[in-house]
């Protein structure tokens, strides 16, 4: 999967994503083949972190 440029848009594919699709952060990133490390970094540049309890960023 390509990342979306603009990260509010990231945030709404990967809570998407999280949702429908995935059962963790780490299950999405190594099936969509995307960097864990960076789409932390950009979610967190808009003061969001990831939620293991509520599977989604908030």
């Amino acid at each position: 999967m390509q990342l979306p440029t603009d990260d509010f848009i990231l945030l709404s594919v990967v809570n998407t994503k999280l949702r429908d699709e995935y059962s963790s952060f780490a299950n999405l990133c190594e099936e969509e083949g995307l960097n864990e490390d960076e789409v932390r970094a950009r979610l967190l540049s808009l003061g969001y972190v990831y939620d293991e309890k509520q599977n989604s960023f908030r």
